[in-house]
């Protein structure tokens, strides 16, 4: 029997018609979106089947996105597929944005303070720096000691940090401006396989966010969180919580904090998962599981078709 972890992606996975295909077919997840539409006051489902694209990347809009399709496709498979996630699946996880999703789903946020915490999360990560003022640079071929050296070497504390430690290689840098460029340079001295900027408009997951922290502390404050009824891997600690208290801080201190999926992947490993379901758009965290420990199985599941072949697996 197979042990299964759900995981949900973060953002840079999504493409217009996302989820699409499945809201045609099932009416579990046109009640998602519909929720999610609702709860936002306008039709950010229009947006996400029809674009266009700038409007769609755009932070405020991305995580509530993001967080719909993965939440509409989960519904599916609990309705219609019979699943029940307490029985089915053992732990649950989410980079960034998809942490929140991850504590959706396993009820411990409902979707509609969900999807209104990550719009207002959204904004205010876009407001927290000047344009032009932070980005992010992702190192491909990196060990998380260069990284840390790079960092150390173009700017050093509070303006270049370590933000994604994704695994198999890939690093993703963020801070000022100045900083990032000095990081590409060095980078490119230190014979790194590959260093870019990414097409990203604030350097998310740095000290940088820390107004962005103290927006998000405020509202996680008012915010109800229960105990999920699946643990859930959290970003900061790579560690599986249950704690309500302990949930809501950690997705305060995330807003600043490293990303640590590389270690969160070991981690669940370890825990006896052998099983990654990526669940929402994309295949990202399905490639980085099988980078990270080659031995795991994946599956993603982002249609109906998708959905059929990992009913049919059970």
């Amino acid at each position: 029997m197979a042990v299964y972890a759900f995981v949900f992606p973060g953002q840079g996975s999504q493409t217009v018609g996302m989820g699409q295909e499945i809201a045609q077919a099932f009416p579990a997840a046109r009640a998602v979106f519909e929720e999610v539409d609702e709860a936002l006051g306008e039709h950010l489902s229009k947006t996400i089947f029809e674009g266009p694209i700038e409007t769609l990347t755009s932070t405020e809009n991305a995580q509530p996105a993001l967080m719909a399709v993965s939440i509409a496709i989960l519904r599916v498979l609990e309705r219609d597929g019979g699943i029940d996630l307490s029985q089915s699946v053992t732990l649950l996880a989410g980079h960034s944005l998809g942490e929140y999703t991850a504590l959706a789903a396993g009820r411990a946020l409902n979707v509609t303070d969900t999807a209104r915490l990550l719009r207002l999360r959204g904004k205010a990560m876009q407001q927290a720096v000047p344009a032009g003022e932070g980005g992010m640079a992702a190192l491909i071929g990196a060990t998380l000691e260069q990284a840390e050296e790079i960092c150390a070497q173009s700017g050093g504390a509070g303006s270049l940090e370590v933000a994604n430690d994704n695994g198999g290689g890939q690093i993703v840098l963020s801070g000022k401006m100045a900083s990032i460029d000095a990081a590409i340079a060095l980078a490119k001295e230190m014979k790194i396989k590959r260093a870019v900027k990414l097409p990203v408009s604030a350097p998310f997951h740095s000290s940088l966010m820390r107004p962005a922290q103290d927006v998000m502390a405020e509202a996680l404050a008012q915010a109800q969180i229960m105990a999920p009824i699946v643990p859930v891997i959290a970003n900061v600690t790579a560690a599986r919580e249950t704690d309500a208290d302990t949930i809501r801080n950690n997705l305060v201190e995330q807003v600043t904090g490293r990303v640590r999926w590389r270690e969160s992947v070991t981690e669940m490993v370890k825990m006896g998962i052998d099983t990654f379901v990526e669940v929402g758009a994309g295949k990202v965290l399905s490639g980085l599981a099988k980078r990270i420990e080659p031995d795991v199985s994946t599956f993603t599941i982002g249609t109906p078709a998708d959905v059929e072949a990992f009913l049919k697996s059970l």
